[in-house]
């Protein structure tokens, strides 16, 4: 195997961060758990961890915020200049771009910035360059934010008029649209006051339309009643009070929807208030060089002086969480992954795109989170092992925003053991006379490897599928399906080591660096592992590493790739420079730790010499999927790089999908068209179409109450269907890693109907993101009732479509060839 080269470029401080996903924590993009390897040597946070997390080694010189802001300004701008992965210079093109990065940043719903305003700013679209590079001069950002203060305290004592007023009537055909990033910005303070009242009435429906919902379905908390004693004497035949007391309970009277409604919005619009009034002029400056890497690439980005050493200081195994990365989107909390293996991953009730509104405490009452800073939702969240924590969430396929869904997670550290690979063996029932087919299915929630043992028992993606393959080979699976849905990546190296298990050798990824110059890296190992019918499974969720593996496999024509319509498209790679050993190296002065500069230095590309950025890797099979319609993947950011070719890399053709594929999806066609899950997704397909189709909401309470029972109907209709079907005669054995080696196999899963094989696969719809009725009806489901309600209808076909390739193939129960 072909070493991989170093990530190194121009200077020899540049670290990649392509095989650590996890390191990043940001205002922006904050993880909620604590790496596993790095909480290992976190027992508490001392100063040589801090050296190396912060990149901090000595006592910084007595310097002004102000020089310190402005050395930091113009060496981040030079850096990205000259070693950005685009080479793009900052002209004045970037300024108009940095300019609207930054406002976007502040104000992306165009809800506080009059026309007026961005007249004003417009100054600053051709001179922002000039400005950072030559003299670092961060004005603007400042001048820009005080502002932002204004208009946001303007909003405010708006929105506390309006909500003393009384009660809101939502009878009228009266639409709203929330999503105004493409909108243009009030034109004067009346303007913006009537979009202020409107936004406000969107949101106390969205709030009477959840109390409505939990009130109609029984759902509704119950509310304790706070008692006040009162002495009452008896009184005597004359009316005079003596003798004994009697103690008396009074309940508190319980508090009116509109009530309730107006406390929960006055405590939301104060604490947005509050929010911004907090930020400190270093947090300013944060946010306004993160405007400006976001110019170049949506991955790139800066780690101000506040963020890394609250990482530093925040390395504490006291510390656990659920295992998901936040960033604050549109005003609010938003999943932008979760960590496979995870607490909120385990649950299957949470993916990509939700967005928590609302956190509790084991027994304690939810706090609104709307607008609240992303580290303060953070806080809430983590807390110690083993203790409960429930998060209210808008789904991120609802077909209704009012929706809200109770998810419970016990917290938990992230063992090594939830991340690494799985296998199961499903044995499929005989028919028409034939013998019972056994098929192997991998779930790789991520690439792997142990950096530190190098030893016998070296822990990494690619010794431990082949342990697991060498499992199924004994117990004579006749298929294989890769499982990478839910892979975001990892380790570049495993995953061309995983490749060569399947291929003889030859090229697997390709990089090219600013310069033009193109590295090739391959595998170099002739014998294979497995070399039976095979099927990689993938998502608009599998990234980077992953789609490294599925296009390679797919170049080399050695497997089907089964799927969403695309991968996630992440084809670039990143590097951390702490900002230190650039001023130090450069004579400049600073009076606090600089941070450091995360940015995209090569793109990655496939043996045939198409970019994974972008496009992704385009399965053979496409399967039905809300994922196809959904703003998901790169091409939904801000700024992505553009897709691109080098050269292909000579690699050999074994040709093994193409001259099936058409038989193949004709078989699949016609068993999704007559499929009920499949026809269920083909159904929220097309509600998912009508809502982007039309981003407005009613706000009509009838209108909305009415779809919202009609949802709720669907997903009953669904629920009873699947709870009536026939009990499934398939075999599913689970294999852990600890089992592999072990004779034989365990004894089956249990199981009562297909519901429960489903249940068994490695990832559910919902899981997915699939949209379904179930999401929608925003009624807080048991979770029993949860188990019921999804299908994983990807996998089910999947395997289907494996049992045709092999016989297609004419590959039997010898299907497996062992080789190696």
């Amino acid at each position: 195997m072909k070493r991989i080269q170093s990530q190194r470029h121009g200077n020899s401080r540049l670290r990649s961060d392509e095989t650590s996903p996890y390191f990043y924590v940001k205002r922006f993009l904050t993880f909620i758990w604590l790496p596993l390897a790095l909480a290992i040597i976190a027992v508490q946070a001392q100063p040589s961890l801090i050296k190396s997390l912060t990149g901090v080694d000595k006592a910084p010189v007595n310097v002004s915020d102000q020089t310190t802001e402005a050395n930091i300004a113009k060496s981040a701008a030079r850096v990205l200049e000259r070693y950005h992965y685009s080479q793009m210079k900052l002209d004045d093109e970037a300024s108009a771009k940095f300019l609207s990065s930054y406002l976007n940043l502040l104000d992306v719903q165009r809800l506080h910035f009059l026309k007026s305003d961005i007249n004003e700013f417009a100054k600053y679209e051709t001179t922002l360059d000039d400005m950072i590079l030559r003299a670092g001069d961060t004005e603007p950002a400042h001048e820009i934010f005080a502002r932002m203060i204004i208009r946001l305290d303007e909003r405010v004592a708006h929105v506390q008029t309006l909500l003393s007023n009384g009660e809101f009537e939502f009878n009228t055909n009266e639409r709203y649209t929330p999503l105004r990033k493409e909108m243009p910005h009030p034109a004067n303070l009346k303007e913006a006051q009537q979009l202020w009242e409107k936004h406000l009435r969107y949101e106390y429906l969205q709030e009477r339309l959840s109390l409505l919902q939990k009130e109609e379905n029984g759902n509704k908390k119950k509310i304790k009643a706070s008692a006040q004693p009162i002495d009452i004497k008896p009184r005597s035949e004359n009316g005079l009070i003596e003798g004994f007391t009697n103690k008396v309970e009074i309940a508190e009277i319980p508090k009116s929807k509109h009530e309730q409604i107006v406390e929960t919005l006055t405590k939301r619009y104060e604490r947005l208030q509050r929010t911004f009034k907090e930020f400190t002029k270093d947090e300013v400056f944060e946010l306004f060089l993160t405007a400006l890497t976001r110019v170049f690439d949506p991955h790139s980005d800066y780690m101000g002086k506040a963020q890394m050493e609250n990482f530093a200081i925040s390395m504490k195994l006291s510390l656990f969480g659920i295992g998901a990365v936040l960033k604050s989107e549109d005003g609010y909390c938003t999943i932008q992954s979760l960590v496979p293996g995870a607490p909120a991953e385990k649950t299957k009730q949470i993916k990509e795109g939700d967005r928590i509104v609302a956190v509790a405490q084991k027994g304690k009452e939810p706090v609104d989170c709307v607008g609240m800073k992303l580290n303060k939702v953070v806080e809430m969240i983590r807390g110690e092992k083993g203790t409960e924590v429930q998060l209210t969430i808008v789904p991120a396929d609802a077909a209704d925003t009012s929706t809200r869904k109770l998810v419970t997670i016990i917290r938990d550290e992230v063992k090594l053991e939830d991340q690494e690979a799985k296998a199961k063996i499903i044995e499929m029932p005989a028919t028409g006379g034939g013998k019972a087919v056994r098929i192997g299915v991998l779930d790789l929630p991520s690439f792997y490897e142990d950096m530190e043992n190098r030893g016998a028992d070296h822990k990494s993606t690619s010794a431990d599928i082949s342990k697991l393959i060498k499992k199924l080979n004994e117990e004579k699976v006749s298929g294989i399906i890769l499982d990478l849905r839910r892979n975001g990546g990892g380790a570049l190296n495993e995953a061309i080591k995983l490749t060569g298990l399947f291929i003889k050798k030859g090229p697997v990824v390709q990089t090219k660096d600013p310069s033009g110059r193109t590295v090739v890296d391959a595998d170099t190992d002739p014998s294979i592992l497995y070399d039976g019918p095979m099927i990689v499974l993938t998502s608009r969720f599998s990234a980077s590493a992953s789609e490294i593996l599925a296009g390679a496999l797919q170049d080399y024509g050695r497997a089907l790739i089964v799927g969403d319509s695309s991968t996630h498209g992440k084809g670039t790679v990143q590097q951390l420079l702490h900002l230190k050993d650039i001023l130090d190296d450069n004579r400049l002065e600073y009076g606090y730790n600089p941070g450091a500069l995360k940015f995209t230095i090569r793109k990655f590309y496939r043996a045939s010499g198409s970019s994974t950025q972008l496009k992704g890797v385009v399965p053979d099979l496409v399967l039905p999927s809300i994922n196809n319609y959904a703003e998901v993947g790169e091409s939904a950011l801000d700024n992505p790089l553009p897709w691109d070719e080098v050269n292909s890399a000579k690699h050999d053709k074994l040709n093994r999908v193409e001259p099936l594929l058409s038989e193949l999806k004709k078989r699949s066609d016609q068993r999704i068209e007559r499929d009920t899950d499949f026809q269920y997704i083909s159904q929220d397909i097309e509600r998912f179409k009508k809502h982007l189709a039309d981003k407005s909401i009613s706000l009509n309470e009838k209108q909305r109450l009415s779809e919202l029972r009609e949802l709720k109907d669907v997903a009953d209709e669904r629920k009873k269907e699947r709870l009536a079907r026939k009990t499934s005669n398939e075999k599913i054995y689970e294999i852990a890693l600890k089992d592999a080696a072990k004779p034989g196999l365990p004894a089956p899963v249990a199981k009562t109907n297909e519901i429960a094989t489903a249940e068994s696969s490695a990832i559910t719809a919902e899981a997915l993101g699939t949209i379904t009725a179930e999401t929608h009806h925003g009624i807080e489901k048991e979770e029993d009732e949860d188990k019921v309600a999804t299908v994983d209808a990807t996998m089910e076909e999947t395997k289907r479509i494996l049992l045709d390739y092999i016989k297609l193939l004419g590959k039997g129960d010898s299907a497996v060839t062992f080789l190696k």
